[in-house]
């Protein structure tokens, strides 16, 4: 048998590992490792029952869940398998060659000076303890997201994003987002995290953030209007009680977000 294992059996083995290495961060970050734990239990369970035991009845009995398993899986997993494949689809290494093909120049600039309003609105709105959620895109397309608000094209502008966020504002509850340098909408609606280990303090603002940053690689800023402090969401990750020079330098891509814990 080894006598036959090749080079191309070695990358075949090591493209199933780096696959369920993958599955079981996504499954982990997702909340839902106690399922993929069973599916493979179930798994295993199923070679060796038909494979090595050689039992037929029983074999025959679990290939018929086995045959059903893949549909049973995509609608268990249907928002991990979105995810994935959002993140496959904007994945830099695609980015980079779509900019070959494609004029972004203009893009760039304005991208780089959204940093400067975005931070002053940030540090007022603290000031004043005014909740606000900003959604600032990267390379998963945020378009679905903005048509649950209200959609317009404006200049990022520190007046324009407090006045937004204004109590008496009707836009005010929702999420704004940045896209290409520009706000694309406001008043959008996030998904919650569900995640049970986040502190009893940490309201939805949070928790939308939270969320939106496991189904995309946004960047959310969330202003508390409780605690008057600025918080990131990106990547599953949440960096509460930042300073106004932290945030900054997030946002140019000086510093990376880390987890609050």
């Amino acid at each position: 048998m080894w006598m036959h294992f090749g080079i191309k059996d070695l990358i075949d083995v090591l493209l199933v590992a780096f696959f369920l290495y993958q599955t079981y961060k996504l499954m982990k970050s997702s909340g839902t490792l106690a399922i993929f734990s069973g599916v493979v239990s179930f798994i295993i369970v199923w070679i060796l029952v038909s494979q090595v035991l050689e039992m037929r009845l029983m074999g025959a009995i679990l290939d018929k869940f086995i045959s059903v398993g893949f549909v049973v899986l995509v609608i268990l997993f249907q928002d991990e398998i979105r995810r994935f494949l959002m993140a496959l689809g904007s994945h830099r290494g695609w980015k980079f060659l779509g900019k070959l093909f494609s004029k972004k120049d203009a893009n760039n600039e304005r991208e780089g000076k959204y940093v400067a309003p975005v931070v002053l609105a940030c540090m007022n709105m603290a000031r004043k303890k005014t909740g606000a959620l900003i959604v600032i895109q990267q390379d998963v397309d945020l378009s679905i997201y903005e048509h649950t608000g209200e959609m317009f094209t404006a200049d990022v502008n520190a007046r324009l994003i407090e006045n937004i966020f204004f109590k008496n504002s009707p836009l005010h509850d929702g999420a704004m987002i940045i896209a290409d340098g520009r706000i694309k909408a406001a008043g959008c609606i996030l998904p919650v995290a569900q995640n049970a280990n986040l502190p009893k303090d940490l309201g939805l603002r949070h928790r939308s953030a939270l969320g939106m940053s496991l189904e995309t690689d946004a960047l959310i800023i969330i202003v508390s209007e409780e605690r008057g402090k600025i918080s990131v969401a990106h990547n599953g990750k949440l960096d509460i009680n930042i300073s106004a020079e932290d945030l900054q330098q997030i946002l140019s891509g000086e510093r990376e977000v880390v987890n609050y814990c």
